[in-house]
Formats: C-alpha cells, structure tokens, sequence
C-alpha cells in the first residue's frame, strides 16, 4: 500500500483559501483600467471606450452605489460617461446633412 494516497493524509485542499481571492482581477485595477479607457476614449474610439470604461468602473465599485468607493473607479465611470455622451453628440453632428467637419 502506497503512504501518499491514504484519505487520512490531508482532509483539506491545500489552496482554497487563494484561489478564491485569485479568480478575478481585483477592484483596483479594474478602476485603474476604466480610468485609463475614459481619458483615452477623449482622444480616440470615444464611443467604445466609453462604454468598457463605465463598465469597468462599475465593476469596480462592486456593481453598487452605495458604501465606500475607489477613486479610479468613480472617475472611470463619470468620464466614461461624458466620453460616450460626446462621441454620440460628435457622430450626430456628423451625420447630419450639411454638417461636415473637414
């Protein structure tokens, strides 16, 4: 009979405690990256980066309101707000007839 393979050897899994923690990426950085996204959708891809920058910011605050937030995350999602708001504005200037920009 083999020692390493009795069920008495160890009752527990080794790492549940880290793989836990470890499943997702953690709250700040995913504000960092929202915050990242919001101040880069100014400059291009406004109206993608916006929405990935709302969404990131949200998740980052634990998809709540209330309690306390992160900073990167609260700017994530209110540039990530203005930045869509002005890319949909900017496209409906656009579209318009008459209303080229170049």
């Amino acid at each position: 009979m083999m020692a390493g393979y009795s069920h008495t050897s160890r009752k527990h899994p080794r790492s549940r405690r880290r793989t836990g923690s470890r499943s997702g990426p953690d709250s700040a950085t995913l504000g960092i990256i929202g915050a990242i996204c919001a101040v880069a959708g100014f400059f291009v891809l406004g109206i993608i980066l916006g929405p990935v920058a709302i969404v990131c910011g949200w998740l980052a605050m634990g998809r709540r309101w209330s309690g306390t937030r992160q900073v990167p995350a609260l700017i994530a999602v209110v540039l990530g707000a203005i930045d869509t708001v002005l890319a949909i504005v900017w496209m409906a200037g656009t579209a318009s007839p008459g209303g080229m920009m170049f």
